[in-house]
Parts: structure tokens; C-alpha cells; sequence
């Protein structure tokens, strides 16, 4: 077609039919036309205004040179007009008539009036900016108010100042004309009534169940109106709001039979929608339901009645939700007179209307345009196209809500095609060559990057067209059944894929006949399926145009994420994440659910995207797949949100790390992204590297100025945690400002700051601190005297540390004491603890003491002072020294039962840390006799473990292993360890351990040596056993003095050995030295045995008899010189007694028994005499069961306590058997002189 004035047409005779209403106002039409650029005709259906229109034009000239357009809503109704009035013109289609729509193009040079959609013209206005083909152009249908219309109406008025030749007729159903004529500058307006007859209106009280209650209203209706309650009978129409309302009512009426009950909506397949416009297969009264696509868009033919419940579903887009919706709403009253006008084509017709009168008048005048309830990214797209300006500043009939505006741009910008500016971008220049929604636009254009153009043509095709998959009513199950194998498990949009690829097998393998059975058989739509590939076609064709060439055929290798990545360009807004139930979580917090027809409605997948969200009677999101989040973060990167949380400074990568959530519309789409935060806050992270890589010392390598500075850190801390203060070290916002001032402002990272200490040498000194610097007080010389790092103890040197932290375990002064020498530590030095505390504690336990004891003790600070300077930290118990100084200074008997030990705080007890051999805790606790309890194994094991190839050894039946060391030296911890080895009787062997003092040493080396010759000569041993104690004179004796055959044997021979090899003089520590002991006593230990057997009978016979006359006395009388008696014979007979027993005093046992038994046999007569005695003995024994309790072995350790022991066997004989005789002068007196010589040996050896 040329788009200049080309050659003058020919027209043929024009003939206008009589019977249309129009035919009649001609004239008067066509003098409008000729006398005005802008004429509107008003009329209702059947008047004949879309076909008679373009022939008056062409009466009066218009087409010669250029085109009559003719623009029409859908395509269906642009094939249909051209056909009928070529058909009156008398012309083949194509020829002086034709039309356009979007996959048919019937024009030719010699077309002069060109119907077509007014999609159509849109696109023309894209390469036609003031449409100079058209000479004259007919909007039709304007009532409709569809986007498309208002935009040409708009666009039309823009451009009549540049096209005064250009004639614009208008054509509506009379609905709110005055509008049109306003728009053009009060155009004159010419109104063409329709062929009508009479219709009465009724109007019904609305039932009160608004569901149930209105569809038994119209139940009752219909039946009245076919039994011929409202006059003749007749075709029934019923406007519902939906399929549900649709199916249900058609349910509730197919029991009558003499009903022809015929569903009528956009969704149903061809051939039911036929069947309501074909009057000639009638099977009784036809009730016609449907939608308010009846209302003007279809007219349904012999329709005498018309029921209306009033209400429709309007689709509306919410700003707020950014959904759009489908709500049931009341419909208007120009939407009502058009349901109205459905009846009276043909007879007089009777309008019921479900609600009242006085509701019909309270309803708006007219339904809202689309423009004003839809999203308008469309139109903004091809106002920024057309390079139109400001949609604010276009001249719409009904300029739209500046928010619906406004989220046409955001959407756009979502989409990438226009900037946050609103400017055009190359992407939206391209989208708007696509004929497609800008949606579908921008997913081809991804899909080209992501390699599935051609799956993607399919399904953006197929989103575009009303869904080919038919589920007739009755035979729902059976459509479900054959379109579930084209499902995919995880996507509804992969469906489409597999129902194109068995479509393009069955079209290419059938014929066109074949292929409509097919479609029919398996509930497809054939029409359908073809208007799918022709959509597809013109899209690829588009394509090409923009140097995109999708292949032939679809892939067979599914490329599942390259698809719904390409997708969720288009429906960024449209994803959802699972919430509960079967509720989704949407973008901006909107709640919805997957619509039940979906593939995925019951496997809820945890995020999905879906081709449209859609709130009916609840907010759907319908055509869904499942999704992974992380493929929506690179769309469109503006669109994403970044929220920071948790910085944090990461010592590995000098660094500041933090968490990072990106959001889109208010879904977190990933959440704890570690990122690097510096470049992101670069002041925030600099604070942080200096708060807690330098000053918290969180740094992986220290430079020279941190170590210096951290160093004097620790000594003021370590100061403060002994001094128990917190204000000595100045807080670390002084260390903060120190760095601050000296740092650079771009040092937010290790390495930069190592770059710029290298580039800036004398940066490095500006950054050492002074002690000054980080004092806040300065505690004075003294501090170091009153908290040591050492407590020092005889040979052994334990470090001691300090925390000031109530209530925690180590809280106060800590001892760390390695477990090898647990066992030796003092046992009351440590509640001494050091200077420092020492008189704070005693101030404590002073104010603890009861009332009327503290009150002589006041003040407490000074008492404590005068007691302190008269003692010393030692070895003794801390409360008896304290106890006996402040009872001289206060006069106050202190008890230890006076001090109140549970009040005291914590830190008031040493902390004992016990470590093990590489310094690691094992334990700590303010118990030392607990923990040495605890730890005895392993205090004994560790020694023995120790490294430095220690000469413990186990399991040794002969002396092969050298020299045995009499020390054993070693560090522990960190701490130097001296041990002392010894052999230790193991019973069938013997082990070297590593003792703790040298005196348990030398007890158990003794027997340890014993074991060992023994070992060696087994043979002698055994002899021993079988020889000794036979007879029946030793059973008898055995019997009578109640003792043990075997042990009695086995201690004998163990004398025996001690005897004959000397061992109670030196012990050998050598090979040699063993040898020769065993060489040179060997032969006298059975001689020995004998002599030891002989005095062993001696004193058994008085034993047995002592034993009988015991036995003899009267119960209960005599009992503290009794218990006195058996305690003696206790000490005497204790295991192990002749072995233990030196030879000259284990040939006195016969002596010591006899004066048992004549104290006894005097007992009844001297009973005070024996108590007084015994009263005596008991306090000169006290002072040496005291001290062989605190130290066993104490009897063969120390000889002056051994002898003190025979002494007070012998002061027994002088008492109670004085005409027996006395080995040695004995009495109170020289008892008393040898405990001193006791004492002397105790404080020295202690």
C-alpha cells in the first residue's frame, strides 16, 4: 500500500438496506461528516452504524486516493464486518473491502475501506506517525473503553491540527457519549436507535444468601418464566460473575427437562459456544448462561427474557497489591441497560433485575475505563516509543490515576525498559518491536541470552492465546486424564513445550481433517492450537527482525533453568516463596496460593514463579514453576536490595565481613552472604579493624607497634586483676582515638594498613604507646611486692595469676601446681594466699566472727594490722595462728568454729590450678585436700610418665636395670620437679615409681627391696612356708591368741629377710650393691627364722593366755582400761610387726605381754590405780598418734619417735608389772625430754 496519494479508485453503486435504523439518518450522517473533522454516532446493536458507516464515507468521497480505516475490538468482529460489506458492496474480499488482523493481511492497492483491529493501528502509528494513508478513520465499539481506544482517541486528537484533511468518526453503543463529544472539542454527537421492541423491567428484593440464596432465586425464576408466569414463553439469558456460578446453576437446573441449558463464557471450546448461537437444534426453552461477555460483545439470538443478579466480575489492577484483580462487584447502570438490551431483538422482552430499584439508582453511571483499573506499562512503552511525551500531559479521554502511572514506569523499569530516570533503554527499544506484552517482550529477549529462544517463543506464544485445553463440563475427568502426560513435574509452563512438540508431530504426520478429530477426541481446542502457532510465527518473524533466529524445532535436551531464567525477566514480581499450609508468601507481603488446575498445587515447591497473579476469591498465582532464588539475584541487579548486618572483623582475611540478605519486592531471595565490607562502609570497617583487630588483638599477624602495645596492655590488665581494680587501664575508647588519629581514613583492611606502614617507615614509631598513654591511674611502686608472680616453698617455685572477675571460677589468685607435685604442696601455706590480700581476707573473717566476739575486735582493720606483724606466712593453719593472736590482743577466746569459712567470698581462697605435664588444666578449685584426693593416680602416674626417659619401669622380678638414681630431676609444666625413685612391691613383682619425697621413698624402696630378694630366692621362701609354725604346740597357741597361721608365716619371713640382710641399716640402690646383700645374708635368713619362731611361740603362749583371762572378765565393767588393753595389743600386733620391729625390741613382746596379763589379773583390785595409769598413758601417746596419722611410716623414718614408742611400752610394764623390770629408765619426765628430741626431728623434716 502506498503511504502517498496514489491513482483514484472506483466505486460501485451504493445501496444502503431500508430496514436498518441508520439508513434513515444518512443524510443527516453524512453532512455531519462533511461538515465536521470529528463526528460521534450513538446506537445500539442492529442499527447498523459498523457496516453503513464506511459506505457513506465512501458516498462522499473518502477512499478515492487514501484509506477509510476501520478499527474494531477483536479480530473475529474485523473478518466479519469486511466480509458483509464487501458482500453489500458487491466486491471480493481483499479488493475495494479488506481487512488486517494480526495474522491475516487482506489488503490491496485497490482497497479503500480497511478494517482492522486496533491493535493494528497502533503498531501502524509506529512507522505512520500522522497515519497519512488514512483519509478518514472509524473507531467502532468506543463504549468498550479498552486501553487500545483510549490511546487512539488520544492520539487521534493529538494529531487532527497536523491532519485537517483526516475525518474521525466515533461509533458507541449510547453510553456516556457526551464524554467523546467533550474530548473533541464538543463534537456533535448523532444518535441511530437500534431495532427494539418494549421491554418490561422487574426488579426483586436481593436474596440475603448471597450465594445459595441467588442461585435458588433464579431457579424459581426460570421455572415461573416456563410454566408461562410472566407471559409468553420464551428464551431465557442469566448474567453470572463466573465458570463456578455457571457450572453450579447449570446443575441446579438440568433436572427440568424441558430446559435446553446452554453455558456461555470466553473459555468454553468453539463448538459449545456455537451451540448458543444456533437456534435451529433447539431441544426447549434455551437458558443461556453466561458472562458479561454477552452483554455487547455477542449478541444472543430469540432471547425474550433476561435475568440479572447485577453483579459481574471487573478485572481491576490494585497499586497497593500491584495485582491485579477479579473482583465481584455490582456491575453500573449502563452496564445493566446493555444486559437489558439483550432482550426485545426480536418480541417484547421482560428484564428481572435481582435487586431493587433504589440500589440500580445508588450504582454508578458507567463502568470505569480499562485505563483506570489496569496496569499501563503497555501504554507508557509505546508513548516512550512514539516519543509522545508525559503520559500526564496526553490527552486521554479519562487521563489514568497518576498511580497506576507510576507503577506502568516500575514495572517497566523492572523489566529493564526504561532507567530509574524513565528514559527509554535499548532493552525497551527492542521490546517494543516485539508484539507482545512488554512481560512477554522481555522474556524472548532474555531467552536469547540464555540459548532457549525457541522454548521460549513457545511459551510466551501459548501466554498469549486462551488455553487450547478444553475440560467440557461433563467430561471434566476425562480432559484431565488425557492432557495429564503433557505435565511436567516441577513446571506448568514446561508443559506447554511437551503439548507443542506432540501437536507439531500429530500436524505434521496428519491431515487437517485428521488433526480437528484429534484435537476434539483429546479435548483441545483446534482453533485454538492454530491461533498458538500463528502467534508463534509472527514472533519469530519479529525476531528475525531484530537479528534473533530461533531454530526450526524445540531442543529435545531440557533446558530447565535457561527457561525460567528467561521467564523471571519478565515476572520478576511474580515469584513467591512457600510459607505454611498452602499459603505462598508473594512479592510486597502478599499473601497467595497455587491455583488448583496447577501441575503444582499439591507438590509445593519452595519458591516458585508465576505467569499471572490473579485475586478472585482469593489471590491465585496461576501457570507456575518451581524456582531456584538464586537465578532472580543478576535480572535486573537495581531492582535488588542489600541489607548488611553483623559486621565483623575476620582476623584470617584482615578483613570485614559481613552478612549480606538481598531482598526483591520483600522476599529475601539469599540471606548470609559473607561479603567483604570494606569498600561497602569504609569508615564503619576501619572502626572495626581498630576495635577489634587492633585493640582486641584479633590479628593474624602482629606488626612491631601492636605486639609492643598489646604487651603493655597485658601488664596494666594482669596489674589490675591483682590489685583487684578496674581503673588503672584507661578504657579502649583511648586506645580507639589513639589509632584514629594516627590511621588513614582508607586503612579498613590488614593489607592496606601493612602498605601504608612500608610506604610511611616513620609511621610505625608514631604508633608505639607509652604506659602513659594507657594509664588511667597509676598505682605506685609497691604493686609488684604485695601480688608476686611466684610463691616460693622449699625447693619448689609456683607460678601464681591474677582475674578480677566475680563470680567466675579462677576469680582472686590462682596457684598453678603441675599434678607430679600435687602431692607435695604445702597444706596451709596457700591459705595465706599473698601480701596483698592477705589482710583484706583477715578484715573478712574478723567481721564474720559473732557479735559479741567482733564487738572486742573493733575496729577490725587494726587488730588484724597488730596480729600480722607479728606473723609470717607458713606452713600452719592461717585461723589457729590468727585465733591466737588476736585472743592476746583482745582477750577473746577464739574457736574454729567462731569463723564463719561459708561467708567468706571466693577470691579470699587460693585457686589451685592443677596441670598436667604439658601445662593443659586437668582441674581447679579452692579444695586442695579434694583435688589431691582426686588426682592421687594420676599425681603418681604422671610422675612416673614423666618424659626425659624416666627410669620408671614395671613388671621387674630381678635386679637388671643398673644403678637405681637416688633423685630423679625434671620439669613439669614449666616447673622443676626433683622425685625420688624407689622400688615398689608389686606381689609377684615389683615396679621402679617415682616418689615425692624422699621418705616415702626410702618406705617403699625397703619393701620394694625386700619383694626383689625374696624373688631371687623363691626356693628358700617356699622352704620357709612348709617349716615354719608346725606342731601342735603352735596350733594350740595359734588357736588361743586368735591370729592368722599364714600371715604370721609371711611376716615372719619377711623379718627374716630384713634381719639377715640388714635391710632396716642402707638399702642397695645398685646391682652390685643388691648382689652383695643377697650373697652375704642369704644363708643366715633360715637361722634367723628359727631364732624369731622361738620368740614368737613365747609370746603366743602368753597371748593365749592373755586372750583367756580377756575373756574371762565381767561384761561391761573395767571398759576404758578394757579399750585401753586392746588398743596396746593393736599396736603391737599390727600388720607387718615383726618386720617392722627392730630386733631388740621384738625380743621383749614376751615381757610386754606378761605385764598385760598381770594388769589384768589385777584390774578388779586396782581398778582407780589402773584408771590413773591409764589416763597418763593416754596423754603421752596422743602427741605420737597424731603425728604417725599425719605421717605414716613415721616410726621407721624417724628413730627418736620409734624409741619414744618402746618407751612407752616399757613406762607400761613400770606401771602395771613393775617387779618384771624395765629395759631402760622410764618415766614421765624423760618421756617427755624425747618427744622434744620428737619435736626437733618433726620441725626439721616437716
Amino acid at each position: 500500500m502506498r503511504d502517498s496519494p496514489g491513482r483514484e479508485r472506483r466505486v460501485p453503486e451504493i445501496i444502503y438496506p431500508e430496514e436498518l435504523p441508520i439508513a434513515e439518518r444518512r443524510e443527516e450522517i453524512a453532512r455531519a461528516i462533511r461538515e465536521n473533522q470529528v463526528v460521534i454516532i450513538a446506537g445500539e446493536t442492529g442499527s447498523g452504524k459498523t457496516t453503513q458507516l464506511p459506505k457513506i464515507c465512501l458516498e462522499l468521497g473518502r477512499g478515492r486516493r487514501q484509506l477509510i480505516g476501520h478499527t474494531q475490538p477483536r479480530r473475529l468482529a474485523a473478518r466479519t464486518v469486511a466480509q458483509r460489506i464487501a458482500q453489500e458492496l458487491n466486491t471480493e474480499l481483499g479488493g475495494l473491502v479488506g481487512y488486517q488482523v494480526r495474522f491475516t493481511d487482506k489488503v490491496s492497492e485497490a482497497t479503500a475501506i480497511k478494517l482492522m483491529t486496533d491493535g493494528i493501528l497502533l503498531v501502524e502509528m509506529q512507522r505512520d506517525r500522522l497515519l497519512r494513508k488514512y483519509d478518514t478513520i472509524i473507531i467502532d465499539e468506543a463504549h468498550e473503553r479498552s486501553l487500545n481506544i483510549d490511546f487512539l482517541l488520544g492520539y487521534l486528537k493529538r494529531i487532527l491540527e497536523r491532519r485537517p484533511d483526516l475525518k474521525v468518526i466515533i461509533t458507541s453503543a449510547t453510553i456516556d457519549v457526551e464524554s467523546f463529544s467533550r474530548h473533541f472539542d464538543d463534537a456533535p454527537v448523532i444518535e441511530v436507535s437500534g431495532r427494539t421492541f418494549p421491554v418490561q423491567t422487574l426488579y426483586l428484593n436481593s436474596a440475603e444468601d448471597k450465594d445459595e440464596g441467588v442461585q435458588q432465586q433464579i431457579v424459581s425464576l426460570v421455572e415461573d418464566i416456563d410454566t408461562g408466569q410472566f407471559g409468553v414463553r420464551g428464551d431465557i439469558l442469566v448474567f453470572l460473575s463466573g465458570e463456578r456460578d455457571i457450572r453450579e446453576l447449570a446443575r441446579a437446573l438440568r433436572s427440568a427437562t424441558s430446559l435446553d441449558i446452554l453455558p456461555l463464557y470466553a473459555r468454553l471450546s468453539q463448538a459449545e459456544q456455537n451451540r448458543v448461537f444456533d437456534i435451529s437444534r433447539r431441544r426447549g426453552t434455551r437458558v443461556v448462561l453466561a458472562t458479561n461477555v454477552a452483554e455487547t460483545s455477542i449478541t444472543v439470538p430469540g432471547i425474550r427474557y433476561v435475568i440479572d443478579p447485577g453483579e459481574a466480575r471487573i478485572s481491576r489492577y490494585s497499586y497497593r497489591t500491584k495485582v491485579q484483580r477479579l473482583p465481584i462487584e455490582p456491575v453500573s447502570q449502563a452496564s445493566a441497560n446493555q444486559r437489558q438490551g439483550r432482550c426485545g431483538r426480536v418480541s417484547a422482552g421482560v428484564c428481572i433485575r435481582l435487586y431493587s430499584e433504589e440500589d440500580f439508582k445508588a450504582r454508578p453511571e458507567f463502568t470505569d475505563p480499562e485505563i483506570k483499573r489496569t496496569n499501563l506499562a503497555a501504554v507508557v512503552l509505546q508513548m516512550l516509543t512514539l516519543g509522545l511525551g508525559e503520559v500526564k500531559n496526553f490527552p486521554f479521554i479519562n487521563p489514568p490515576d497518576s498511580r497506576l502511572v507510576r507503577d506502568g514506569y516500575k514495572l517497566l523499569e523492572e523489566l529493564g525498559a526504561v532507567s530509574t530516570a524513565g528514559k527509554l533503554t535499548p532493552v525497551g527499544k527492542r521490546m517494543a518491536r516485539l508484539p507482545v506484552d512488554p512481560r512477554l517482550a522481555r522474556m524472548v529477549l532474555a531467552a536469547a541470552e540464555q540459548g532457549c529462544l525457541e522454548e521460549i517463543l513457545v511459551i510466551t506464544s501459548a501466554l498469549t492465546v486462551q488455553d487450547p485445553r478444553e475440560r467440557p463440563a461433563d467430561k471434566q475427568q476425562q480432559a484431565d486424564q488425557m492432557h495429564a502426560r503433557f505435565r511436567h513435574p516441577r513446571s506448568d509452563f514446561m508443559a506447554w513445550l511437551a503439548l507443542w512438540r506432540y501437536y507439531e508431530e500429530q500436524r505434521q504426520a496428519l491431515s487437517q481433517n485428521q488433526l480437528r478429530k484429534l484435537c476434539k477426541r483429546e479435548f483441545l481446542s483446534f482453533l485454538r492450537m492454530r491461533e498458538w502457532r500463528d502467534i508463534h510465527r509472527q514472533l519469530s518473524i519479529a525476531c528475525r527482525t531484530q537479528q534473533l533466529k530461533p531454530r526450526a524445532s524445540i531442543p529435545e535436551e531440557e533446558n530447565y533453568q535457561g527457561v525460567h531464567v528467561a521467564l523471571l525477566n519478565g515476572l520478576l514480581s511474580n515469584i513467591a516463596q512457600f510459607d505454611e499450609g498452602r499459603e505462598y508468601l508473594g512479592s510486597r507481603n502478599r499473601k497467595l496460593q497455587i491455583f488448583p488446575g496447577s501441575s503444582q498445587a499439591r507438590k509445593k515447591p519452595k519458591w516458585l514463579v508465576a505467569a499471572e497473579i490473579v485475586e478472585t476469591s482469593r489471590v491465585f498465582a496461576r501457570e507456575v514453576g518451581a524456582i531456584d532464588p538464586q537465578w532472580v539475584i543478576g535480572i535486573n541487579p537495581d531492582l535488588i536490595k542489600h541489607n548488611y548486618s553483623q559486621p565483623r572483623w575476620q582476623s584470617r582475611s584482615g578483613r570485614v565481613m559481613a552478612y549480606e540478605r538481598l531482598t526483591l519486592y520483600g522476599l529475601t531471595v539469599a540471606d548470609k552472604r559473607s561479603v567483604h565490607y570494606g569498600p561497602l562502609a569504609p569508615a564503619e570497617s576501619r572502626a572495626l579493624l581498630i576495635r577489634e583487630g587492633l585493640i582486641a588483638g584479633n590479628y593474624r599477624q602482629f606488626p612491631d607497634f601492636l605486639q609492643h602495645n598489646h604487651g603493655l596492655v597485658r601488664q596494666l590488665e594482669e596489674l589490675e586483676s591483682r590489685t583487684r581494680r578496674r581503673d588503672i587501664l584507661a578504657d579502649e575508647q583511648v586506645q580507639f582515638e589513639f589509632y584514629d588519629e594516627r590511621l588513614p581514613d582508607d586503612a579498613y583492611t590488614s593489607g592496606r594498613l601493612q602498605s601504608w606502614l612500608k610506604r610511611n617507615p616513620e609511621a610505625e614509631r608514631a604508633l608505639h604507646m607509652v604506659r602513659e598513654n594507657l594509664l588511667a591511674r597509676d598505682p605506685g611502686a609497691a604493686v609488684e611486692e604485695q601480688f608476686p608472680d611466684y610463691l616460693q616453698w622449699q625447693d619448689m617455685r609456683f607460678k601464681l595469676s591474677y582475674q578480677f572477675e566475680p563470680g567466675k571460677a579462677a576469680d582472686g589468685v590462682s596457684v598453678t601446681v603441675p599434678v607430679a607435685l600435687l602431692n607435695r604442696v604445702p597444706r596451709f601455706r596457700f591459705d595465706w594466699l599473698v601480701p596483698g590480700l592477705l589482710r583484706e581476707k583477715c578484715i573478712a573473717l574478723v567481721k564474720g566472727l559473732p557479735k559479741e566476739k567482733r564487738k572486742r575486735l573493733v575496729p577490725a582493720p587494726d587488730y588484724v594490722d597488730k596480729a600480722l606483724s607479728a606473723l609470717q606466712p607458713d606452713n600452719v593453719d592461717l585461723l589457729d595462728v590468727l585465733s591466737h593472736c588476736l585472743a592476746h590482743l583482745g582477750g577473746v577466746a577464739l574457736g574454729r568454729d567462731d569463723w564463719a569459712l561459708e561467708k567468706l567470698d571466693d577470691y579470699y581462697r587460693m585457686n589451685v590450678r592443677v596441670v598436667d605435664a604439658r601445662g593443659r588444666l586437668m582441674e581447679q578449685g579452692r579444695d586442695l585436700g579434694e583435688l589431691i584426693q582426686r588426682f592421687r593416680s594420676d599425681t603418681r602416674q604422671s610422675i612416673s610418665s614423666s618424659e626425659q626417659k624416666s627410669p620408671a619401669r614395671e613388671g621387674i622380678s630381678r635386679w637388671d636395670f643398673g644403678e637405681l638414681p637416688r633423685e630423679w630431676r625434671f620439669r613439669q609444666a614449666g616447673v622443676g620437679i626433683v622425685s625420688y625413685p624407689a622400688l615398689v612391691d608389686k606381689g609377684q613383682t615389683v615396679a621402679i615409681e617415682l616418689c615425692d619425697y624422699p621418705g616415702e621413698a626410702r618406705l617403699r624402696h625397703r619393701l620394694g627391696v625386700l619383694r626383689l630378694l625374696r624373688l631371687d630366692s623363691a626356693g628358700q621362701v617356699k622352704y620357709l612356708r612348709k617349716q615354719m609354725l608346725r606342731g601342735n604346740e603352735f596350733n594350740l597357741v595359734l588357736a588361743g591368741a586368735g591370729l592368722d597361721r599364714a600371715a604370721l608365716i609371711e611376716d615372719l619371713i619377711d623379718a627374716a629377710y630384713v634381719q639377715a640382710m640388714c635391710l632396716d641399716q642402707d638399702l642397695p640402690f645398685g646391682e652390685a650393691e643388691f648382689g652383695t646383700v643377697l650373697a652375704a645374708g642369704k644363708s643366715e635368713v633360715i637361722t634367723c627364722a628359727n631364732e624369731m619362731e622361738a620368740v614368737l611361740l613365747n609370746f603366743l603362749k602368753v597371748l593365749a593366755e592373755l586372750r583367756h583371762k580377756l575373756a574371762g572378765l565381767d561384761t561391761g565393767k573395767w571398759l576404758d582400761s578394757r579399750e585401753d588393753i586392746e588398743q596396746q595389743l593393736q599396736h603391737l600386733l599390727q600388720a607387718g610387726f615383726q618386720r617392722d620391729t627392730p630386733r631388740e625390741w621384738s625380743a621383749q613382746y614376751p615381757r610386754y605381754l606378761k605385764a598385760l596379763r598381770t594388769r589384768v589379773e589385777r584390774l578388779s583390785g586396782q581398778y582407780a590405780k589402773d584408771q590413773k595409769h591409764t589416763a597418763l598413758l593416754q596423754i603421752l601417746a596422743q602427741p605420737l598418734r597424731d603425728s604417725v596419722r599425719e605421717r605414716p611410716g613415721l616410726l621407721l623414718l624417724c628413730a627418736p619417735a620409734s624409741h619414744y614408742r618402746w618407751m612407752l611400752e616399757e613406762l607400761r610394764v613400770s606401771l602395771f608389772a613393775q617387779n618384771l623390770g624395765t629395759r631402760q629408765a622410764v618415766s614421765q619426765k624423760r618421756l617427755q625430754e624425747q618427744w622434744r628430741v620428737v619435736r626437733q626431728w618433726l620441725d626439721k623434716n616437716h
